[in-house]
């Protein structure tokens, strides 16, 4: 399996930085790295490394495709810091942690374990690592996607007028586990909400919540002000559909506009300009290309179509900088499409290209799919139909 030599690829990193080993705890990078997700900490040395299970032992022993004699359960941070510390360079040498996703509690508790070493944030060598998706991460990938189709034809069968947007996410969602979803994502960022996903109708696409850099829907209540109201959609109404599903542990998120009954020929333009500028950047991102070269082929293109204003628009002169994510084991990670991300894209990353135009007058069209990039041409691994549906 392929699997098998990650933790050897994370070794060599270590090894060319000078680090004395690596102190990981995080469930989404422990899966990376072992198969399981039960709650551990695991510990990479450049010539050794070891899986200390705090609990769970009996399901990491069965889900593990690391070799059982790796496997040790252990729940005292103090007997695994003991281990690691006998392995270290005299002084204690380098431990890279996850900084940016530890809690403070824990990043005391190694502090005063680890007295004589010094920390590093090793998360950009595990997400750099995890941006290259092999062939069976790929294959999860697109399981992920035939998931996600399922809440698409959910929207097909369900959305009229008189349908709520709430009952609309629940048709949605119920399809999606029903097809395999997991019931949960991750996303990295502590204190993170937003329903089960964006979704809005109508004079709502144009209400967007600070808590989503995205187009969000309004929610229940300002406890969570994104995803579906109770409001009742009518007919003329655009619609939204943004809700993401993860199945084994890999993510898809795609987002499609669907128009109750016969759509406007303005709106109709505008969600054709919008994918032209999609298939614009499907067709020219290549490894190599930088990721703020890809917004702004982006911006150039809309540029070229006269929707320079309409682009990424957030409404009161408002616009994106960002037009994508990577995705994975989290739906969010990089690389990040932005203005703002010098970082070159490279083989075997996926993309989500997340691209909306929003005419305060008109109203929004929205339109993502996650790309696989390929040095002999891209491939677009969501399956719903990409066009604008009336229903």
């Amino acid at each position: 399996m392929e699997e098998r030599t990650r933790i050897k690829d994370l070794q060599k990193q270590l090894a060319a930085q000078g680090w004395g080993g690596a102190l990981i705890a995080y469930s989404r990078n422990i899966l990376y790295y072992t198969g399981t997700a039960q709650p551990a900490w695991l510990v990479v040395l450049p010539d050794d490394y070891m899986l200390y299970v705090r609990s769970g032992m009996d399901f990491a022993c069965r889900e593990v495709f690391i070799p059982p004699e790796k496997v040790q359960e252990e729940r005292r941070l103090e007997k695994i810091a003991a281990s690691l510390q006998a392995k270290l360079p005299p002084g204690g040498g380098r431990i890279g942690i996850e900084t940016d996703i530890l809690t403070a509690a824990q990043y005391l508790a190694i502090g005063e374990l680890f007295r004589s070493s010094t920390f590093a944030n090793v998360s950009p060598l595990l997400l750099a690592q995890r941006q290259i998706k092999d062939v069976e991460e790929v294959a999860l990938l697109r399981e992920a996607c035939r998931t996600i189709h399922a809440g698409h034809e959910a929207v097909l069968a369900t959305l009229r007028a008189g349908v709520t947007e709430l009952e609309l996410a629940a048709a949605v969602e119920n399809a999606h586990r029903l097809a395999g979803h997991e019931g949960v994502f991750f996303i990295r960022q502590p204190d993170f909400f937003m329903s089960r996903g964006p979704i809005g109708s109508g004079p709502n696409l144009l209400r967007n919540s600070g808590v989503v850099y995205t187009i969000t829907g309004v929610g229940l209540s300002p406890a969570v002000p994104a995803g579906p109201s109770r409001r009742e959609i009518s007919a003329g109404d655009i619609v939204m559909v943004d809700i993401p599903v993860l199945v084994q542990g890999y993510h898809a998120d795609q987002t499609r506009t669907y128009c109750v009954g016969k759509a406007k020929e303005e709106i109709i333009s505008l969600y054709e300009d919008l994918q032209i500028i999609a298939d614009h950047l499907i067709a020219r991102i290549r490894p190599g290309i930088s990721c703020r070269d890809i917004y702004r082929l982006a911006v150039e293109k809309a540029a070229a179509l006269g929707r320079q204003e309409e682009f990424q628009h957030f409404g009161g002169g408002r616009h994106s900088r960002l037009i994508g994510h990577g995705i994975g084991l989290e739906l969010n990670e990089p690389p990040i499409p932005s203005e703002y991300d010098r970082s070159p894209v490279g083989e075997g990353y996926v993309i989500a290209l997340d691209l909306h135009m929003l005419d305060e007058r008109l109203g929004v069209v929205k339109l993502e799919d996650m790309i696989l990039v390929g040095e002999g041409g891209n491939e677009i691994l969501t399956i719903s139909p990409r066009k604008l549906f009336e229903v």
